[in-house]
């Protein structure tokens, strides 16, 4: 199992066991996250599971495609870390990561 943190919009903390295979966004939605609403259930076609990630963890996810692109252009908080949760895919390499949820 792979341990995340993710920090709501109003500053709470909740840690999450995640299991290795699964996203980010299913660990999110399993724990019931605030802020991730996973509208479209994971098919990256809504940006509603929208997270920042921290810097030292962004080599260990996967590349971002045209289509997450696409749909993040379209934030007005996007960042320069924003991913979506839909398309990051649980590893290892992810034990630790504090994620940031942002406004919608």
């Amino acid at each position: 199992m792979t341990y995340i943190t993710f920090i709501s919009p109003n500053d709470e903390k909740n840690t999450v066991t995640a299991k290795v295979g699964t996203t980010l966004m299913e660990a999110a939605v399993d724990n019931d996250i605030p802020g991730i609403d996973a509208d479209c259930g994971g098919g990256c076609a809504c940006a509603t599971c929208h997270v920042i990630l921290p810097d030292d963890f962004m080599t260990a996810v996967s590349a971002m495609d045209e289509d997450e692109q696409y749909l993040l252009d379209f934030l007005d908080n996007r960042q320069k870390n924003s991913r979506l949760s839909c398309q990051i895919d649980i590893t290892d390499k992810l034990d630790g990561m504090i994620i940031v949820v942002p406004e919608i």
